[in-house]
């Protein structure tokens, strides 16, 4: 094995994946209405969202709903489905890029709405949209190690803000396309939750384990993506082109451990056609087994991958491999395959 960034799983397995969509749709359309004076001004046609990123809608929160409550909400289902109680957990891990504030954690509320014990370890894992793959990764060690039993990861994502923000801003008069463009990836951004639950497959025969997986960074290229509630400001072609250098190193470095060439599915993280369409061909992966959620969902940050795998696990049978894969602004990839 390749040092720290590659890990094999003993006995580790996914219990159960839930997730909580926002109730509130918009899309592309209405995008380019609020936008149409800006694109008239640039000379920009309608219709970029659907053409360049093949996001048709995402979802939003409406009123009543937030992306704590809607975490709660998952956690709970998660919990429910895996036959766990809220007392057996040992590790809550959050990975929301949302946060309301830079402290306490978001963690921290989402353990007393889930009324967890005093016992149970939780903090927030921040690493854009590899969150979610990371703490799995995370959780599965601890469980392996003996320090806790079961696990409970995390993420509720809000775009609301910066969405509206982006909008407003990109309205105005100083704006270039240039610009237009840098802050493009924000509006595919879309609002959801989800939660898995992790134990030991011994315990548990019927789950689907987590056999191991591997990790890498280039983090030479740390500004070509950075997001905050102002924005996301993107060097998109840098960033893909970067991005898909690293996983086909990933993907190498791999080779000698794992054979991910022939997997059942490939639930990769949900950025845009042109990310997926890169995505699949840079490592030439089948792209009938590779679903995509980001033309009705856009890109819901951490949170993608385990909402396509929870729209995935009605399809998968006992005995399938999947890859969970993606690759996060940073930038790093992540690559974990289960044994459904």
């Amino acid at each position: 094995m390749d040092g720290n960034a590659t890990i094999t799983h003993r006995n580790v397995a996914l219990l159960s994946v839930a997730s909580t969509m926002a109730s509130r749709v918009t899309t592309s359309e209405e995008l380019d209405d609020r936008l149409a004076p800006a694109l008239k001004r640039l000379r920009l046609p309608r219709g970029l969202l659907q053409r360049v990123a093949g996001v048709r809608e995402r979802r939003n929160w409406g009123p009543g709903e937030a992306f704590d409550t809607a975490a709660i909400d998952a956690g709970r289902r998660a919990l429910a489905e895996a036959g766990i109680d809220a007392s057996e957990i040992g590790l809550l891990i959050n990975t929301s890029v949302t946060r309301p504030h830079l402290e306490p954690s978001v963690a921290v509320r989402l353990h007393h709405g889930l009324g967890l014990p005093s016992s149970a370890i939780n903090f927030d894992i921040a690493n854009a949209c590899l969150g979610f793959v990371n703490a799995m990764s995370l959780a599965g060690t601890m469980i392996d190690s003996g320090q806790i039993k079961y696990a409970l990861i995390i993420d509720g994502e809000d775009a609301d803000d910066v969405q509206v923000t982006t909008v407003n801003r990109l309205l105005g008069e100083g704006v270039k396309r240039k610009d237009f463009m840098a802050e493009f990836a924000s509006l595919t951004l879309g609002s959801g939750a989800a939660a898995a639950v992790l134990g030991p497959a011994d315990a548990h025969p019927k789950g689907h384990r987590l056999v191991g997986g591997i990790t890498r960074a280039a983090t030479q290229f740390h500004d070509l993506c950075v997001g905050s509630v102002e924005g996301m400001f993107t060097d998109a072609k840098a960033l893909l082109k970067n991005g898909l250098d690293l996983v086909q190193a990933a993907w190498r470095d791999a080779l000698p451990d794992w054979s991910w060439k022939d997997m059942d599915r490939y639930i990769t993280h949900q950025v845009s056609k042109v990310h997926s369409d890169s995505f699949v061909k840079s490592v030439g992966l089948d792209p009938t087994r590779v679903p995509a959620t980001f033309p009705t969902l856009g890109n819901i940050g951490p949170a993608s991958i385990p909402i396509t795998l929870d729209r995935e696990q009605k399809s998968l049978r006992p005995g399938d491999r999947v890859l969970l894969m993606g690759v996060g602004s940073g930038i790093n990839t992540a690559m974990l395959e289960l044994a459904w």
